[in-house]
């Protein structure tokens, strides 16, 4: 990689970043049930240095196929027919347990491990997680328990002044506060339980989930992070941040940084350029499946009306193996089953069914309620795998956001969200003071691979003057076919509350094909009959920037030039799951969805769905695919990979990169010489190992 040295330093030697005035230099905000100097840290798997962001067995080549390396057509593991049989809910001795909690030698909710035990240093999942203020440094208020590090204002108007939901276009209107918020984060290795079960997981600042990132609208963020780990680099990505005045930050390995290497830092700037609720997670492997997350809340102008924001309320599939050992596993004898599902990081498990060392009865989640009022929750999908049904017994919801975008509300008793989606709810709390309900998300094996022993965490909701302990006696009101079904919410009830019409006619468009075939040694994930691989050395925008438009074929680029639109019509062929289909840079409108070929007519073309992960159903069968049609306008340069955000199937080549606009990078973009420098890092270390 020496040869690039030349050309990127010439490229970069005059160019520098140019920020706005830094204020607020205070530390970030934490709530840590005890403070520690440094990190234990769990004995890694032992692996060699990761250099493409998706590993398979084939050798890198000009062809974006591999050639067979075996005498026999590999076995497709992710068929259920090649699959082993899911196990009964709580395993074969579940009868040792009761409720959906697992409980085992306990009449109540008392935890048996610590919180640090579980979590390590996280406060997420229990009842002394802040409230949020409607914004960052707002008045004092008994409605809420800031856990704000910047302090309080006298002032009553908010920092984005009259800008609304509805009468503010989000996408050129954004406010510039000239304020930064400062963060400072570590990733390591640590020994957690989150299910009791203890396992070397990936921790931010000590704690899975990570810290909240907090800011106002048209805030600069500014996080330096700090690589632990012994042998593995790392980056972080910022989830449904435009990225509009720095799209270098975005944080994808190969496609526009290098990664951090060990004991290495790299300082992260970007705008708050869009507000609501969104997550922090590692971009390299698939590291974030081991714990590498975190919260992330924009504030902005309120549109519904609510009592408590209780903030983030993080779901996530979770797995007793390292994450490293998963990624192996899914590139030779097929994906991992989840073993278990969480709430804010927290969930039992029966720990008969495990030999790993497994504490029953380890804790739950827990949050309160309060009688009459309002309760603003933040529901984020952080899985590696798995659609999640998220629900409170005897309670309905309110919709009041899909990820970074407002919308017109709906009640519904069921959330549906795929890995990286989001969901802004209010619950109004009809329950008495005394009284407790089970929260719930689940994960059903027709949409998602779990071994079936634990497919649903759960977490207790407390009224006022209840016992905080006590186990809730609620059942369940999702239906079967509420639980079966593995798409969102239909379109024509998805309504952003900023309006936005769709063109009908587009400067170009584009038909990708997801299928899932044999390359002769493995089955990989292809996009239009190529699988992605990248080389972390050789980031895609840096090459760009120096005038380089010859890529290698597997970095699967498309380059949609100067065209104004862009419309992708993305058919799913494969039939044992739906796709998270996310993309980089945008909130894009979603104009239909349905099975077989897309007929070109348009859901609510004056106003259609906008949000930045959708689902794609599973195919019907062989000849029956399924489809959405996504559609952005070009106004955003740089390059944008459009994913499934699914970890397994990314790491399997499920991933093409968006190159927009490369004549205004190469003209007008000020990449700063940070970025080469943080390659320069990195070429380093990998040629020492």
């Amino acid at each position: 990689m020496r040869s690039h040295y030349p050309s990127l330093a010439t490229a970069f030697s005059a160019l520098s970043a140019t920020y706005s005035p830094l204020v607020n230099h205070t530390s970030p905000f934490t709530c840590n049930e005890s403070s520690i100097a440094s990190f234990p840290t769990a004995t890694p798997t032992t692996r060699t240095s990761i250099i493409y962001s998706t590993i398979t067995t084939c050798t890198k080549s000009p062809a974006p196929t591999c050639s067979a390396t075996s005498d026999h057509e590999p076995i497709n593991y992710w068929d259920p027919a090649n699959r082993a049989p899911q196990q009964p809910h709580g395993g074969p001795q579940g009868y040792l347990y009761s409720g959906p909690a697992f409980l085992k030698g306990t009449k109540d909710l008392k935890p048996a491990l610590s919180q640090y035990e579980t979590n390590g240093d996280s406060c997420w999942g229990t009842l002394d997680a802040p409230h949020l203020p409607p914004w960052v440094g707002a008045p004092v208020s008994g409605s809420y328990t800031s856990g704000s590090p910047y302090g309080n204002s006298s002032s009553a108007l908010p920092p984005w002044g009259n800008a609304t939901a509805t009468g503010t276009n989000p996408y050129t209107s954004a406010p510039h506060t000239n304020v930064t918020r400062y963060y400072d984060f570590t990733v390591s290795y640590m020994d957690i339980a989150p299910d009791g079960v203890k396992k070397p997981g990936l921790v931010i600042n000590g704690g899975f989930p990570g810290p909240l990132i907090e800011a106002n609208w048209g805030d600069w963020i500014e996080v330096k992070v700090t690589n632990l780990l012994d042998d593995e680099g790392t980056t972080l990505h910022w989830h449904g941040i435009l990225q509009t005045e720095a799209p270098w930050m975005d944080g994808v390995p190969a496609v526009q940084m290098c990664p951090i290497p060990p004991t290495k830092s790299f300082t992260y700037r970007f705008k708050a350029d869009l507000y609501g609720t969104s997550w922090y997670h590692s971009h390299y492997s698939a590291q974030y499946a081991g714990g590498a997350l975190g919260p992330m809340i924009i504030h902005g102008p309120k549109h519904a009306s609510y009592d408590f924001d209780l903030g983030p309320v993080m779901l996530a599939d979770w797995y007793h193996q390292a994450y490293y050992p998963d990624v192996e596993q899914t590139m030779s004898t097929g994906p991992p089953t989840s073993n278990n599902n969480l709430i804010n990081g927290k969930m039992n498990y029966p720990c008969a069914n495990t030999t790993l060392s497994c504490t029953a009865d380890a804790g739950i989640s827990k949050f309160r309620f309060q009688s009459g009022k309002k309760h603003l929750l933040r529901i984020i999908n952080t899985s590696a795998d798995a659609v999640q049904k998220f629900s409170i017994d005897n309670h309905t919801m309110s919709v009041i956001a899909n990820d970074f975008v407002p919308i017109v509300p709906y009640t519904t008793g069921v959330v549906t969200l795929g890995v990286g989606q989001r969901a802004d709810v209010i619950v109004d709390a009809t329950g008495e003071a005394g009284e407790a309900f089970w929260m719930r998300a689940s994960i059903n094996g027709t949409c998602s691979l779990n071994d079936g022993i634990s497919n649903e965490a759960v977490a207790a909701v407390y009224y006022e003057s209840a016992d905080t302990n006590a186990v809730p006696a609620t059942a369940t009101q999702m239906t079967e076919a509420q639980q079966n079904y593995c798409g969102n919410d239909a379109l024509s009830g998805l309504v952003p509350l900023f309006p936005l019409a769709a063109e009908e006619t587009v400067s170009t468009s584009e038909d990708i094909n997801i299928e899932f075939k044999s390359n002769g040694t493995n089955f990989v994930w292809t996009m239009n009959n190529s699988s992605f691989r990248g080389d972390y050395n050789d980031p895609i925008l840096l090459d760009v920037k120096g005038g380089n438009m010859t890529f290698e074929p597997e970095w699967n680029v498309y380059n949609f030039g100067t065209n104004k639109t862009v419309r992708l019509v993305v058919y799913n062929y494969f039939a044992f799951g739906p796709h998270p289909m996310h993309l980089h840079g945008h909130n894009f409108w979603v104009i239909a969805e349905g099975f077989g070929t897309w007929d070109g007519h348009i859901t609510n073309q004056a106003n259609p769905s906008r949000r930045d992960v959708q689902l794609v159903h599973p195919a019907q069968d062989a000849d029956t695919p399924a489809y959405i049609v996504i559609q952005f306008e070009q106004d955003n340069p740089g390059v944008w990979p459009l994913h499934c955000h699914i970890a397994w199937h990314v790491s399997a080549g499920l991933y093409i990169s968006v190159l927009e606009r490369p004549d205004d990078i190469v003209k007008d973009m000020p990449i700063p010489d940070s970025m080469t420098e943080a390659c320069r890092v990195w070429w380093d270390y990998t040629d020492d190992t």
